[in-house]
């Protein structure tokens, strides 16, 4: 590993730092949240249908909600994604006509990274042909798991070249990684490997985005982002439903990393129920538009 990664890895926080960190968060979410924060907290979604019986009809119903939106909800900005899985990219890149909405895929053996690296890279190509302006990968978690944490940034610094100036997000699966110290390894991993944006799960394994592990993986990007310069986004996912679910992550970002952070250049919430939750706290009355 680079001397860079040395020198972070020793500065992972403590859980009693981790325990007070977060009840001083907690104050800040029991606010009531006027709309402004509703409505950028909606512009930094990326609204996700990641589901083993998606198909074209669904997935051209949601793109459609999506182009609809300003038409309906005036004021309101739009979500900053949509993320699907990398067949359905050229249907939405035909679809979408809302430019300043991406197209996310996830690639790269999604969600259990297990396949041969040559297919992973390759899938990351061909999502990105097809018109995926975003790539979400997940790390090699029994690579990092058996201590080849070589094997997982080699990984990443391949995709990362091929997908260019494009997002690359890499998700570490915090959930399976035991605890917090490994949380943080694998975050420091992930960025000194060129991750464009730390993403903490899938969504399909049993733990997923939890409050502790946001708080690690953003004081992470607080002391990487102090010895380089480099702005790494953060990525909460999986699980978040309601609208204090993301305040809270939205929060602790702020409390970990500033209000330059608060945009969707810089944080984003993966979820497919929260989006109508947030448009309806927003409008005072109950909306599934999404």
């Amino acid at each position: 590993m680079t001397k860079l990664y040395e020198k972070l890895i020793k500065q992972c926080p403590s859980e009693s730092e981790i325990r007070r960190e977060l009840k001083k968060v907690s104050e800040t979410v029991a606010i009531i949240p006027d709309k402004y924060l509703l409505m950028t907290i909606l512009n930094c979604l990326d609204l996700t249908s990641l589901n083993t019986s998606d198909n074209k009809s669904h997935i051209l119903h949601l793109t459609g909600k999506i182009n609809s939106f300003s038409g309906r909800f005036t004021n309101i900005p739009n979500v900053a994604a949509l993320c699907v899985f990398p067949n359905f990219v050229p249907l939405v890149k035909e679809k979408l006509t809302v430019k300043t909405v991406k197209i996310a895929s996830v690639a790269g053996g999604f969600p259990s990274s297990q396949t041969f690296r040559s297919i992973k890279l390759a899938e990351c190509k061909m999502a990105l042909e097809s018109g995926a302006d975003e790539i979400d990968m997940v790390i090699s978690v029994g690579s990092f798991l058996s201590n080849d944490y070589a094997a997982v940034a080699d990984e990443i610094r391949e995709i990362k070249e091929a997908v260019g100036n494009k997002n690359l997000k890499v998700i570490i699966e915090s959930g399976l990684l035991g605890d917090h110290e490994n949380i943080f390894k694998a975050s420091m991993i992930v960025m000194d490997a060129g991750a464009d944006f730390i993403k903490t799960s899938t969504g399909k394994v049993n733990i997923s985005a939890t409050p502790e592990a946001a708080f690690v993986m953003c004081r992470a990007i607080s002391y990487f982002y102090s010895e380089t310069g480099i702005k790494v986004g953060f990525k909460p996912a999986g699980g978040i439903v309601t609208v204090n679910d993301a305040i809270s992550y939205y929060r602790i970002t702020e409390h970990c990393l500033g209000k330059e952070w608060l945009n969707n250049n810089y944080f984003r919430i993966g979820s497919s129920r929260l989006a109508n939750n947030i448009l309806s706290e927003i409008a005072g009355e109950r909306h599934d538009h999404f």
